[in-house]
């Protein structure tokens, strides 16, 4: 395992989003359960893994407190972050929502917390305020953000007085907007990218074709519209063979290329302890120049539809079911 140094603290490069702990749809009691997840948990800590990401929304806090007891006993060995909901951004909001967060977590003090998305009805100067009583009051360590653009977390960091030291994005080989401004900016002034959804939900991993789509969250995901997964398939075949000689999975190549950048850590989830294990093999996983750039042709080349024609396919798919 490769690690960050963030805050004074050792963070994987490879960390577990638990998104999935609790959540009907990513298949929570029917695909895997409580038993699942704590194995899950004390697996990637065994494996290095010191990264976890919650949020209060997941499972309308579920979530924190499946991850919470399962961090049981072990609470050092773990960099916890978790998220604010934007309609709890109010100054006065901000400290009893995290109260309530390290509550569901059973800790007193979390590493990281973040605003979920902007909120554009509430200046950020409020909620800055906030999370500057939540850092006096000795229950944050540090504050970040997620889904902010450049600008946006400029103002962030005056509106706070002190560097927001994260913002969390979507950063896949499908998805790459965050290379133009975000990672350098991440890259110059020693912050975190915290990239989500580092397989594209799993669109990456090779497993899904134009008859054989998930459900759940995915559903609403135009990447798994039929046209997608057809127009993806030149990046899957040269992850396929990338992957054949490393003699690793497709899933582990993409998840190597997301985190080959400096400053840049990925929380895929995981809903199996084989799962969590790939993932942390991945952080391991050295690419060569000529395969990152393979990747990065493959990748430029993908253009998904969007838009009406995209509406147009998910109202068929609708139909078809």
């Amino acid at each position: 395992m490769r690690y960050l140094e963030v805050g004074g603290r050792q963070v994987s490069v490879v960390g577990l989003g638990a998104w999935q702990f609790g959540s009907k749809g990513w298949g929570w009691n029917r695909e895997f359960g409580p038993a699942d997840a704590d194995a899950i948990v004390k697996r990637a800590l065994e494996l290095g893994i010191t990264l976890f990401d919650t949020a209060e929304i997941y499972a309308r806090g579920r979530s924190e407190r499946i991850l919470g007891a399962a961090l049981a006993g072990r609470r050092s060995e773990a960099y916890v972050a978790t998220k604010i909901w934007p309609l709890h951004a109010l100054r006065r909001q901000v400290v009893p929502s995290l109260r309530r967060s390290l509550n569901r977590l059973g800790m007193e003090r979390a590493e990281l917390y973040q605003l979920h998305w902007p909120n554009t009805l509430i200046p950020l100067s409020w909620t800055m305020a906030g999370m500057r009583d939540a850092q006096k009051a000795g229950l944050v360590d540090d504050v970040g953000i997620s889904n902010f653009g450049l600008a946006r977390w400029r103002r962030a960091d005056t509106a706070l007085g002190s560097p927001v030291i994260s913002n969390q994005i979507p950063y896949n080989l499908v998805e790459r907007a965050a290379e133009r401004e975000l990672i350098p900016f991440a890259q110059s002034e020693g912050r975190l990218i915290l990239a989500y959804s580092p397989l594209a939900q799993g669109l990456l991993s090779g497993r899904y074709t134009q008859d054989n789509v998930p459900g759940g969250f995915r559903r609403v995901n135009k990447l798994f519209l039929p046209e997608n997964i057809r127009r993806v398939q030149p990046v899957l075949e040269v992850l396929r063979g990338i992957a054949e000689t490393h003699r690793v999975t497709p899933a582990q190549i993409a998840l190597a290329w997301t985190v080959r950048q400096p400053r840049v850590a990925a929380i895929p989830g995981a809903k199996s302890v084989w799962q969590v294990e790939q993932n942390a093999e991945a952080a391991d996983i050295e690419l060569s120049q000529d395969e990152i750039q393979a990747l990065d042709r493959a990748s430029q080349a993908f253009s998904p539809i969007t838009g009406i024609r995209s509406l147009r396919d998910r109202a068929r798919r609708a139909v078809s079911r």
